[in-house]
C-alpha cells in the first residue's frame, strides 16, 4: 500500500451521547469500533457516518425525487471528509412477509428456477414415466383416435401469460387470414383494432382450422394444417371441441403417453411459488393454510351458550342468525341455550360445527300435538371459514386470531408448488426437494448433478450452476450451511438474516463502498466466526472500507484499527478512548482493554450449584434434524445449551420443549415438534421464554409502555395539585388517546415517510418538535419536569429522580441491573437491538414478585454487550437462579458458558450432521469430551 493513507474524517460529532468528538477512520481496511453497551458506538457508525453518507446519497437525486423525501436532517456534525457510499448492514429484524425465504432473499431460487426452466426433465404424476416428446404423425393419429366423428378447432398456442395489449400480434395474423383467436377462454374474431389491457397477463390462442373428424375434406388438409399450427406454437397445439371450454394440448414437447396429458414448457414462473403459475392453488403458495381448531371453542365446559360457553359466538355477536339456528338445533334434542355445555350430546354438537339440512318432527307434551323443525344450517365451521376467507370485517379478524391454527397444506404437502410444477425433475429431484436441502448438502448435489447432463444440456447449465455456485460460496462462507433455501425469512435470528445480507452483499462484489455492520457475529459459534471474519477481510480486499461495531474478542483482535468509545454508558460515554492496531489495545488502559489482556475477568465460581434435585426429562424429540434426542434438564440450576450454529439447538428448545410448556401452562397454540414423551412439569409453575422479537412494531411502544412503569407515572402526574385544578386524568397523559396527545402527529413525536426505494424516514412533527404532547398538558410538571421530559430521561436518571417512588423505582432498577442503564424511558421499540430488547423483556420479569419455580428461557441473552455488561446481565441472572428458579440459556458466548452449572452440547455439526447431544455436564467435564467443538474452544477460556 502506498504511503499516502486516506481516511474518513469526522469533525465535531455530537449526535445523541458523543462529546463534540473529532475521530480518523482509515479507509479500505477493517476497522472495529468497540465499547461498553450505550456508550455510543452506533452513534458514530451509524447515525453520523451511516446516516450522512445517506443524506448525500439523497442529496443527487433530482429535484422532483427530494420532493417526496422531505429533508432528511443533517446528523449533528460540524463535517465529515472521505466518505464513500455507505451500505449498513443491520440486526433490524427481517422481512416479516410470509412469502419470503432465504431463496428468495438471497436471489439463489431465481437462478434455481431458471435452471430448472432449461434443463429438467418432466416425469407423468400418475405412472412416474418419463414424458416423451410426439413426432407430428403420433400427434395426428391420437387425435383422430380420441376426438372420432367431432367438430373441432385446431389452435395454436402464441401467447402464454404475458402481459402486453398485443396489438401488432392482432394485426400479422389478421393480414395472413386468420379469422379468429381464444383470447384468456373466450373466443373473439380477430379485428384490426384489438387491443388487450396491457398490464394484465394473457393466454392467446389463434385458430388455425376447424376440422370435422372423420370427414374427407378434413382429413386431406389435415396434416398441413397441424404443420402449420405446430410452426406457429412453437411445438405445441391445442384442440378444442365446438361449444366446450376445455382445450387439451398436444406437444413436441412433452407428453405422458398413456393418458395423453401434456405439461406446457416449463418457464421460470412455472416454478415461483408466488406467481399463479407456479403456486399451489389450495394455499396459494404459503405452503401453510389456516384451518379452524374446535378445541378452542370451549373453555369451560360448565358454562351454558347464554353464558358465552361457545367462544366462537362471542366473537359473532352481531349474527342473531346463527344463534337462532343453534336454538332450533338444541331443541330437537330437547335442550336449550340455558343447557351447560358438557350436556349437549356429540350428534347435536355435529349438527352445529357442520351442518344439518333436514325437517324433524318433534312432539310438544303438553298441547298434544307435533311441531314440524325444519333446519337448514350449513355449520359453524363453514361459516368460520367463509368469513375468514373474505376478511372484510374486524370480526373475520378475531375469528382468525383466536380460532385458527396453522397447518401444512394438505394439497402440496408444505412444498407450495402446484403438482405439475413438481413433475419436472433434475437427477430424481423436485424443485422442491432441492430448495428444501441444506446448503452444505446443495452445494454437494450441484457438485454431483453437473456429470449427469447430456452434453447439449451441460452447455446450458455450466453459466446457471456458476452463478449459484459462488452466491452458494459466500453463504457457506459466514457460517450458514445449516439453512435451507426454503427457510422462510421471518423464522431466522437478527444474526442470521444480517449474514444473509452480508453475503449477498459480497456477492455483488461492488468495490469503493463503506460497509457498517452492526456486531455480525451473533449467533455464531466460535468456529465459524473465523469463517465469517474471513468473508469482511475479503470485502476489504477487494477495495472496500468495512467499519464494524463489535464485542467480540477474535473479530476485535483480527481488525487492522481499533477504536475504543467510553468510558461508559449514556451520558458518561460519547468520547473516543483509544484508538490503534489492536496489539498495541492490550497495553491501552480501558475496560475493553483490561478484559482482553485478562487485568479484569469474569470470574468463574468456586462450585457448581447442586441444583434442587428435581428434573425436566424430554424424550425421543425427532424435529428438523433431531435424532430422537433425549434431553435431561436439571432444574435449579443455570443450565446453558452450546453448539454449532444449525446444531439443532433451537429445535430442541424453542422448537420442541417450549411449546410442550406452554400448551401445558397457558394452552399456548404453537404446536411442538415431534416427541415422544415429557417427565417432570410438576415441578414448574411457570415458564418465560426471552427471546429477541422486537417488543412493539411500531414507534408507539417503547420501555415505559412496555414494562407498564408509564401507567404508574401518568398516574403520578395525574395526582399533582397543577393536574387537579385542570382535573386532567391519567388519560390526559397518554400520547395514544386524544386530549392530552399532539395532534399533528397523533402523539407519535415523528412522521413517517414511506420511501418506495429506501428505507421509512422518520422526521421530526412540527407541531410538537417530537414532545408528544399539546402545550397544555407540558405544562404540568413534576419536580420540575414535563411528562416529556420524562420520557426523554435515560434510565440511569430515571433511577435518581424516582428513589422516592417505590413502584415507579422498582421497575427501572431492573432495567439498570440488566445493563440498560443507557436507554431512554421514551426510546422507540423499534430503533432498539435485538439484544436490548430481549434484555426489557428480561428485566420485566424481574421485576414481577418472585416464585421460585420459574423456568426462564433466553436465546443468546449476550447480543449486543460488552464484556463488562455481560457481567451485570449474568449477576441478575444468577440471582435469580439462587431464588430456586431454573433457566435455560442458549449461548455461544464463551463467558456465559464457563459459568454454567450443567452445560448441554448439541452437535456435532450443523444442518443434518448435528442433532445429537454429544456432552453434557459441568464446564470441568465437558472439556474432556473428544468430540465436543464447544468444549475445544472453552478449554482455551478455562
Amino acid at each position: 500500500m502506498s504511503e499516502s493513507k486516506e481516511y474518513i474524517e469526522v469533525y465535531g460529532a455530537r449526535e445523541h451521547n458523543l462529546k463534540n468528538i473529532d475521530v480518523k477512520i482509515p479507509r479500505n481496511e477493517l476497522v472495529v469500533i468497540t465499547g461498553l453497551s450505550g456508550s455510543g458506538k452506533s452513534s458514530l457508525a451509524f447515525d453520523t457516518i451511516f446516516a450522512e453518507g445517506q443524506r448525500r446519497y439523497i442529496e443527487t437525486f433530482s429535484a422532483y425525487a427530494r420532493q417526496f423525501l422531505g429533508g432528511l436532517e443533517r446528523p449533528d456534525v460540524d463535517k465529515i471528509e472521505g466518505l464513500s457510499p455507505v451500505i449498513a448492514i443491520e440486526q433490524k429484524t427481517t422481512n416479516k412477509n410470509p412469502r419470503s425465504t432465504v431463496g428468495t432473499v438471497t436471489e439463489l431460487y431465481d437462478y434455481l428456477r431458471l435452471l430448472y426452466a432449461r434443463v429438467s426433465d418432466a416425469y407423468s404424476q400418475t405412472t412416474g414415466k418419463k414424458l416423451v416428446s410426439y413426432t407430428e404423425e403420433q400427434i395426428l393419429e391420437t387425435i383422430k383416435e380420441n376426438y372420432t366423428g367431432e367438430k373441432i378447432m385446431l389452435m395454436a398456442p402464441v401467447v402464454r401469460s404475458r402481459k402486453g395489449h398485443y396489438h401488432e400480434l392482432f394485426v400479422q395474423m389478421a393480414k395472413k387470414g386468420y379469422g379468429q383467436a381464444r383470447i384468456d377462454g373466450e373466443l373473439q374474431d380477430i379485428e384490426y383494432d384489438l387491443k388487450l389491457d396491457r398490464y394484465k397477463t394473457h393466454d392467446i390462442d389463434i385458430v388455425i382450422d376447424r376440422w370435422i373428424i372423420g370427414e374427407s375434406a378434413s382429413e386431406a388438409r389435415m396434416e398441413k394444417s397441424l404443420h402449420t399450427a405446430m410452426e406457429m406454437g412453437e411445438g405445441l397445439i391445442g384442440i378444442q371441441k365446438l361449444g366446450s371450454n376445455e382445450i387439451e394440448y398436444f406437444s413436441k414437447n412433452l407428453m405422458d403417453a398413456e393418458t395423453g396429458h401434456s405439461l406446457a414448457l416449463p418457464e421460470p414462473n412455472t416454478f415461483s411459488f408466488n406467481s399463479p403459475k407456479g403456486s399451489c392453488p389450495s394455499c396459494k403458495g404459503l405452503g401453510t393454510i389456516k384451518k379452524i381448531n374446535t378445541d378452542y371453542f370451549v373453555e369451560n365446559p360448565k358454562l351454558s351458550i347464554n353464558q358465552g360457553g361457545l367462544l366462537p359466538l362471542e366473537d359473532l355477536k352481531s349474527n342473531k342468525w346463527i344463534l337462532s339456528q343453534i336454538k332450533n338445533i338444541l331443541e330437537i334434542f330437547g335442550l336449550g341455550l340455558a343447557t351447560p355445555f358438557q350436556d349437549i350430546p356429540a350428534e347435536a354438537l355435529d349438527y352445529i360445527y357442520n351442518g344439518c339440512h333436514k325437517e324433524f318432527n318433534k312432539d310438544l307434551k303438553y298441547a298434544g300435538i307435533t311441531k314440524k323443525i325444519k333446519i337448514s344450517f350449513d355449520g359453524l365451521i363453514p361459516f368460520m371459514e367463509e368469513m375468514i376467507e373474505e376478511r372484510e370485517s374486524y370480526e373475520a379478524i378475531l375469528l382468525e386470531r383466536h380460532f385458527t391454527t396453522e397447518e401444512t397444506c394438505p394439497e402440496c404437502k408444505g412444498a407450495r408448488l402446484q403438482p405439475s410444477s413438481l413433475s419436472f425433475k433434475i437427477d430424481g429431484k423436485n424443485i422442491a426437494e432441492v430448495n428444501g436441502l441444506s446448503l452444505s448438502d446443495l452445494k454437494e448435489w450441484l457438485h454431483d448433478v453437473k456429470d449427469t447432463f447430456s452434453e447439449k444440456k451441460s452447455i446450458i447449465a455450466h453459466e446457471i450452476l456458476k452463478e449459484i455456485e459462488t452466491r452458494l460460496q459466500f453463504l457457506l462462507d459466514v457460517g450458514l450451511d445449516y439453512l435451507s433455501l426454503s427457510r422462510s425469512s421471518k423464522t431466522l435470528s437478527g444474526g442470521e438474516s444480517q449474514r444473509i445480507r452480508l453475503a449477498t452483499q459480497i456477492g455483488s462484489q461492488l468495490v469503493n463502498v463503506l460497509y457498517i455492520l452492526d456486531e455480525p457475529s451473533i449467533g455464531l459459534h466460535q468456529r465459524d466466526n473465523e469463517r465469517l471474519i474471513n468473508s469482511l477481510k475479503n470485502l476489504r480486499d477487494i477495495g472496500n472500507s468495512v467499519l464494524v461495531v463489535e464485542h467480540d474478542k477474535d473479530m476485535i483482535m483480527e481488525a487492522d484499527e481499533v477504536l475504543d468509545i467510553g468510558p461508559r454508558a449514556g451520558k458518561f460515554g460519547g468520547e473516543i478512548l483509544w484508538q490503534g492496531k489492536p496489539k498495541d489495545l492490550l497495553k491501552a488502559d480501558t475496560i475493553t482493554a483490561q478484559y482482553i489482556n485478562g487485568k479484569r475477568k469474569i470470574a468463574i465460581p468456586e462450585v457448581r450449584r447442586p441444583g434442587n434435585g428435581k428434573n425436566i426429562v424430554l424424550k425421543g424429540a425427532t424435529g428438523n434434524n433431531l435424532k430422537n434426542v433425549t434431553l435431561d434438564i436439571p432444574l435449579g440450576k443455570l443450565v446453558v445449551v452450546t453448539g454449532i450454529s444449525g446444531s439443532g439447538k433451537s429445535s430442541l428448545i424453542n422448537g420442541t420443549l417450549y411449546p410442550i410448556l406452554n400448551k401445558h401452562f397457558y394452552r399456548a397454540v404453537q404446536e411442538p415438534l415431534p416427541f415422544k414423551k415429557i417427565e417432570g412439569l410438576e415441578h414448574i409453575d411457570k415458564i418465560v421464554d426471552v427471546d429477541q422479537t422486537p417488543i412493539g412494531r411500531t414507534p408507539r411502544s417503547n420501555p415505559a409502555t412496555y414494562t407498564a412503569m408509564f401507567t404508574d407515572i401518568r398516574n403520578l402526574f395525574s395526582e399533582l395539585p397543577e393536574s387537579k385544578i385542570r382535573g386532567y386524568k391519567p388519560g390526559r397523559f397518554s400520547f395514544n388517546v386524544k386530549g392530552g396527545r399532539c395532534e399533528t402527529c397523533q402523539g407519535g413525536g415523528l412522521k413517517v415517510i414511506e420511501m418506495n426505494f429506501l428505507p421509512d424516514v422518520y422526521v421530526h412533527c412540527e407541531t410538537c418538535n417530537g414532545k408528544r404532547f399539546n402545550r397544555e398538558t407540558l405544562e404540568v410538571r413534576y419536580k420540575g419536569k414535563s411528562i416529556s421530559d420524562i420520557l426523554d430521561m435515560t434510565i440511569d436518571e430515571a433511577v435518581e429522580f424516582f428513589q422516592p417512588i417505590p413502584k415507579i423505582f422498582a421497575k427501572v432498577k431492573t432495567l439498570q441491573d440488566v445493563g440498560l442503564g443507557y436507554i431512554t424511558l421514551g426510546q422507540q421499540s423499534t430503533t432498539l437491538s435485538g439484544g436490548e430488547a430481549q434484555r426489557i423483556k428480561l428485566a420485566t420479569e424481574l421485576s414481577k414478585r418472585q416464585t421460585g419455580n420459574t423456568l426462564y428461557i433466553l436465546d443468546e441473552p449476550t447480543t449486543g454487550l460488552h464484556f463488562e455488561d455481560v457481567k451485570i446481565l449474568m449477576d441478575a441472572i444468577n440471582q435469580l437462579v439462587e431464588l430456586g428458579n431454573s433457566f435455560i440459556i442458549i449461548e455461544h458466548n464463551m463467558d456465559v458458558i464457563k459459568l454454567a452449572d450443567h452445560i448441554i452440547d448439541v452437535g456435532p455439526e450443523g444442518g443434518k450432521h448435528g442433532g445429537e447431544i454429544i456432552a453434557k455436564g459441568t464446564p470441568e467435564e465437558v472439556i474432556k469430551s473428544k468430540k465436543s467443538l464447544t468444549g475445544k474452544y472453552l478449554k482455551k477460556e478455562m
